[in-house]
């Protein structure tokens, strides 16, 4: 082969190279059909040097190498430059050149008949040491190292390829190129391969377009060449078009391809994406990419082995071995592409965003997103938000968690710091499944990743000990109690339930870990500090309670605990509530569980603390002096006179009053102060311990549900002007704490089944109801009043928020049970006795991720969300009965007043009181079954349940073998029948939304046009109240956005509902009177006209935006039909644009600079490529388009000078950036002209800078298009 570069450096016709060419190649080839050559393989019959009298061998010997048999490689005695220079001169010089050439030529091929000489001529010589010889090797066919001769061995083909690849000269390279391919059609998948990736180095420039056409024709038919094409093509310059074509190739055979060759695959779709196509080119690829069609998991090689009763082999661990590393390196390959490719983490993230379906979510999204955390520090935030909202929509289960983690450690090891500081961050967040996400991923990370990275994890823990997920460590006691003080009161609970599982469990029940816990303790115990104290009483009482419901010997050390613990609180109200609340979580929480020894003393103590401190017996007058007159009321026993007990409030909380008046230092500091403030706690624990010792019967104290209460003659009400300041005050909180006593009370006994009892418990309601409104007048009386506290293990207890003339509202939040369960008691018959749960489910739904509102909650905090979400679905029925009943209603109201809402015959407050019931109703269900929890595999169980509910009211005893879409289906149809019985906008609003979730499990084609027409109908129908005024104002304008929006995304077509609305509704509008609405939208109004403008531009911005952009390889009907969504999209542009002239406000001006400018961006984004391609085809359908949009671009214009003119900064600001949007429509559609040769047809003006009613302003003009034609 040396001779070919020699033969080429003669500069003679090159005739003769062409001649040796087929000689070589035909003899190269030929031996692969025989077997292929042993190395150890001999044809001449000893090793040694060539010697024979040949002019070939001569002039090789003269000019610096000694040809060699056998397996000894040629030597070379030169350098390989000095040898061709030095037989160049031979062959020039010899006396009988240019035959010499031919003579020299023939006797190459003489030599290279043997096996071995000719293998010997395809290898690098081997460099003679010597004198005058360099020490470093010559390579006198490649510049390969020594080690060449093992890589290639005797596979002749591949050496004498790889000889083209360093030819100087090529006489005829399209003869040579077609020869090759001929060989790869014919030739076997190792040649294949060989030729294949050599044609990038043997290609001259003017071949590489033609060849890769016909190289990526291969990639379809035979997936086996797939690597050699991809890196073939990779070095090759290609065209756009060839360049897509083949990227849509390597696209299709994904799926298919294998593990090993896939990383290959992915690289070149990764590096060979335009940022055009970046997003739709990654989310095609996440479509096709697998990982559970990738990998071989270990549990099938062992399910395997198990079937074949075999031992674990070492070919089945490399097997698995090397399917990780070919894991890892596809994520190297994504992780490069995203950390050097300026676009391609912001497209995998927004592929990620827009997939909907629960079960289209994969593993390779999760890995994606942490690799992108890890490699990609500005979108770190973005990823948390990614997965704060896909983690409580089950998106991302922990199921696939799970398998990231046990099929994927190899690859999930390298985001080791962001899996830590994820699962930090998820830890501390309110929503309790982001939570749970959180600590499956400590979870996760601590069983698959080694011992170094566990040592991270706890150190992490220390930080996060209360999140701990059952790996703590003993020895890190001390270092976990330095952060006590960042942690609020749930976490305390968790943190020591986890220690007092460690300490007195059976093998560590004499650890050291018991003196510490203790110790600290009793330090918080008798700190001043409420904080301290608070952390304290929590951790004592959790201790206690693991000690007692482990049935420990020593459970004398748990009673002297408790009274330790009480002897510590007694002295402070606030400290006795939070003691008395949290033995009643713990009596709640263990049911049936608790020692018994240690049930009886906690008894013993309530009942006597009860009894002594707040109930006395009835007398006809009582001693002492206090603000106002006692007064026994609210008796539901007047014939039982005789022997009444009655709860002692108005003394207490006078004698509570006076202490806080008197000095300090006047008191004794172990006298125990009796305080109002503990009178519902201490209740709460009295009832739990009675049901938990009567199997729920509350007979044992049913006389404090009909005793009365000391208050005052209620009259007083009408006479709070006449009072002081502190006498409003003191009636404030005598209503407050016995609003809390009734609360109590209903809770206590709303389970009961006696009649008796349950008639009581109505009456107990309205009372309740009674109080309610007095304590609101009140209130409005009594500005700047501060409630007592009625929640005792809130993170502040000294930061009591006032209570301003706003109202009973703000007063509510601080209370222990909320408004909206009373009113839901009031209106519920049967149902009654657990509606006070249902509202506290309800709100807890409503206040998820708002920690601050959450306050009157704690109790029900501390119940998972499948214990809520269960109760809920128990009450399904009767509430769904109540709120047929609702439906019965109103339709009977509007029968009666003849369609007329606001007829003389309508009660208005009994109509707002209903409304505000019905609203309650449907509220309770939307929030309900938008629980995320439902899209969790183990609580599938409890959605057929809830389902069931409502398709029994349609198909009542045949649901019980439907199948979930059928369920939801007749669950929708029900609910659906509620929309001619709403009674307001609101309602309307909440109707709709609770379809949506139903229909979400999952959205059908029929339910969305079932939506899209419901909310078209409630956006078309005229809102009265009962007292014949529209509905109106900023609740209104809030909910009518939200139903628009929820009209306009469930609609199947955008534009045509926009075009409606803008063409028709809003015509009638300006053609109405000043306080007229739309005939055709009545909830279009000029006070509603910039809620329905604002949601027109954003719909109409964000529906352009879903229009693929233009694509040179787009077919005729392609172009046509997306010139037709642009050109209703730039009337409907156009259409809104224009109606700035009638409706000039503010709000609309801002509204139309902003997402004007989104407009004209997106267009020019999406359209413009798409006019380069179609202007000559559809000439006249461009310059109609462009036309239409340069008309808005102008109002556009006119806009900006109009802001400027008036000097409003809040307009001004979108002025810059809207007027560089301007600008570069207009040079945009000059380039897009140049492109199709038709500049004539464009003129660039100045456009003078007018207000919105076209007069000339002085301010500075900008270019415009001034024609178009």
């Amino acid at each position: 082969m040396a001779n070919f570069e020699l033969v080429n450096s003669l500069k003679e016709p090159p005739l003769l190279i062409a001649s040796v060419y087929p000689t070589i190649i035909s003899l190269a080839f030929s031996e692969t059909k025989k077997s292929r050559i042993s190395c150890k393989e001999k044809t001449s019959a000893e090793d040694g040097v060539v010697e024979n009298d040949s002019v070939f061998v001569q002039l090789i010997k003269t000019a610096g190498i000694t040809l060699n048999a056998g397996e000894r490689q040629n030597d070379i005695a030169v350098d390989q430059a000095i040898f061709q220079k030095k037989l160049c001169q031979i062959l020039r010089k010899h006396p009988f050149y240019p035959h010499v050439v031919q003579e020299f030529v023939s006797g190459l091929e003489t030599h290279i008949k043997d096996r071995d000489q000719f293998r010997n001529c395809l290898l690098p010589c081997a460099p003679v040491q010597g004198e005058g010889t360099r020490s470093e090797k010559m390579h006198f066919f490649l510049p390969a190292p020594r080690s060449y001769v093992g890589t290639f061995g005797t596979n002749f083909p591949r050496l004498i390829v790889n000889q083209f690849k360093w030819l100087d000269k090529i006489l005829d390279s399209k003869e040579l190129v077609m020869k090759l391919m001929q060989m790869v059609s014919v030739s076997p998948a190792p040649i294949q391969h060989d030729i294949i990736t050599s044609l990038p180095e043997i290609l001259e420039d003017s071949q590489q377009s033609e060849v890769a056409r016909e190289v990526s024709q291969l990639l379809k038919r035979d997936t086996r060449l797939t690597v050699p094409i991809l890196d073939a093509l990779s070095s090759l310059d290609l065209d756009a078009g060839l360049l897509a074509e083949v990227r849509q190739s390597a696209m299709i055979i994904v799926p298919a391809v294998k593990l090993e060759d896939l990383p290959v695959v992915i690289k070149f779709i990764l590096h060979n994406v335009k940022a055009v196509d970046t997003v739709e080119v990654i989310s095609a690829l996440r479509k096709s990419l697998d990982l559970s069609s990738c990998i071989l998991p270990l549990q099938i090689l062992s399910s395997q082995r198990k079937l074949k009763s075999q031992p674990q082999t070492s070919s089945s661990t490399s097997e698995v071995s090397s399917s990780q590393n070919c894991v890892k390196l596809l994520f190297d390959v994504i992780k490069l592409a995203v950390r050097f490719q300026k676009g391609i983490s912001e497209a995998w993230i927004k592929a990620i965003e827009n997939t909907i379906s629960v079960s289209d979510h994969k593993v390779l999204d999760l890995i994606v997103l942490l690799l992108i955390h890890t490699t990609n520090t500005k979108s770190r935030k973005q990823i948390e938000r990614v997965l704060r909202n896909k983690i409580p929509l089950g998106c991302l289960p922990e199921q696939l968690l799970q398998s990231a983690f046990q099929n994927h450690s190899l690859v999930i090891k390298d985001f080791f710091p962001s899996i830590l500081s994820l699962a930090q961050t998820f830890l501390h967040s309110a929503d309790p499944c982001v939570v749970s996400f959180g600590s499956c991923m400590y979870k996760q990370a601590f069983a698959a990743f080694d011992s170094y990275c566990r040592q991270g994890h706890q150190k992490n823990l220390e930080i996060n000990e209360s999140w701990y997920c059952g790996y703590f460590d003993t020895s890190l006691f001390q270092n976990v109690l330095d952060y006590t003080e960042k942690l609020n009161p749930q976490q305390i609970r968790k943190l020591f339930y986890i220690l007092g599982e460690l300490a007195f469990s059976q093998r560590q029940e004499d650890c050291y870990i018991q003196d510490d816990m203790h110790m600290v303790i009793r330090k918080w115990l008798s700190s001043t500090v409420p904080k301290y104290k608070q952390m304290g009483i929590i951790g004592a009482i959790t201790v206690a309670g693991c000690m007692a419901a482990k049935r420990w010997e020593r459970n004398r050390t748990c009673q002297l605990s408790l009274n330790l613990l009480y002897y510590c609180c007694e002295q402070s109200p606030e400290a006795l509530a939070l003691y008395y609340d949290e033995l009643a979580n713990l009596i709640e929480k263990q049911k049936g569980n608790l020692d018994s020894q240690i049930l009886e003393r906690i008894g013993k103590s309530v009942v006597e603390d009860f009894s002594n401190d707040f109930v006395v017996d009835l007398t006809p007058a009582v001693d002492g002096v206090h603000l106002f007159p006692v007064k026994s009321l609210y008796n539901l026993d007047e014939d039982e006179s005789q022997g009444t007990i009655v709860i002692n409030l108005l003394p207490l909380l006078s004698q509570n009053s006076l202490v806080k008046s008197v000095d300090e230092m006047t008191i004794s500091s172990f006298s125990r102060i009796v305080s109002p403030e503990c009178l519902s706690p201490s209740f709460r624990l009295l009832r739990l311990y009675t049901t938990e010792q009567h199997n729920g019967s509350m007979e044992e104290i049913d006389a404090l549900l009909g005793c009365p209460l000391y208050l005052t003659d209620l009259e007083i009400e009408r006479k709070l002007d006449s009072l002081a300041k502190q006498e409003r005050e003191f009636l404030c909180s005598l209503l407050f704490h016995a609003l809390n006593w009734f609360r109590e009370v209903v809770n206590a006994f709303c389970q009961q089944q006696d009649l008796e009892m349950k008639g009581k418990v109505l009456t107990r309601l309205q009372n309740i109801t009674e109080l309610q409104n007095m304590l609101g007048k009140c209130l409005a009386a009594s500005p700047g009043y501060v409630p007592p506290p009625a929640i005792f293990d809130c993170e502040a207890l000294e930061a009591a928020p006032p209570v301003n003339a706003v109202g009973l509202v703000k007063k509510k939040k601080t209370g222990r049970e909320n408004y909206p369960k009373i009113l839901m008691q009031t209106i519920c018959g049967q149902g009654f006795s657990r509606i006070a749960q249902l509202s506290d489910f309800k709100y807890l739904g409503s206040q998820q991720g708002k920690a601050c509102r959450n306050i009157g909650f704690s109790h029900l905090c501390q119940r998972s969300s499948q214990e809520v979400a269960q109760c809920a679905v128990e009450l399904l029925k009767p509430l769904c009965n109540h709120m047929e009943n609702m439906h019965n209603y109103f339709q009977a109201l509007i029968t009666e007043n003849q369609g007329v809402v606001d007829g003389p015959r309508v009660n208005i407050q009994e109509h707002q009181l209903m409304s505000s019931c019905y609203q309650q109703l449907l509220q309770a269900f939307r929030l309900l079954f938008a629980w995320s929890g439902f899209s969790q595999r183990e609580n599938s169980d409890l959605l057929r349940s809830a389902l069931k509910v409502l398709a029994d009211k349609l198909k009542p005893g045949e649901t019980e073998f439907l199948l979930l879409e059928d369920l939801i289906s007749e669950s929708f149809h029900y609910l659906l029948n509620f929309q001619h019985s709403v009674p307001n906008f609101q309602c309307a609003l909440t109707l709709t939304q609770l379809l949506i979730v139903i229909a979400e499990k999952p959205m059908a084609s029929w339910k969305k046009d079932k939506i899209a027409s419901l909310a078209k109908q409630f956006l078309c129908q005229s809102w009265m109240q009962p007292s014949g005024m529209r509905e109106k104002g900023s609740q209104f304008s809030n909910a009518l956005h939200t139903l628009l929006c929820v009209y306009m995304e469930h609609t199947d077509n955008i534009l045509k509902a926009v075009e409606d609305i803008s063409s028709v509704g809003v015509p009638e509008l300006i053609n109405s009177a000043n306080d007229g609405y739309s005939s055709t939208y009545p909830t279009l109004t000029r006070q509603t006209f910039p809620v329905f403008f604002q949601v027109m531009m954003t719909q109409l911005e964000n529906s352009v935006r879903s229009i693929p952009a233009g694509k040179p390889s787009d077919s005729s009907e392609v172009q046509i039909e997306k010139l037709l969504h642009w050109n209703v999209a730039v009337r409907d542009f156009h259409i809104l644009v224009n109606l700035v002239k009638v409706f000039d406000s503010r709000p609309v001006l801002s509204i139309c600079l902003k997402y004007g400018r989104l407009f004209v961006e997106a267009f020019l984004k999406l359209a413009m490529p798409l006019l380069d391609y179609s202007f000559k085809k559809h000439r006249e359908d461009v310059q109609s388009l462009l036309k239409t949009l340069q008309l808005s671009t102008r109002q556009l214009h006119h806009m900006c000078g109009h802001s400027k003119i008036h000097q409003d900064l809040g307009l001004t600001n979108h002025v810059p950036l809207l007027k560089k949007s301007l600008e570069q429509f207009v040079y945009r559609v000059k380039a897009m002209l140049a492109f199709n040769h038709c500049q004539e047809a464009f003129w660039v003006g100045t456009l003078k800078n007018r207000d919105l009613m076209g007069t000339h302003s002085q301010a500075s003009s900008s270019p415009a298009i001034t024609s178009l034609g």
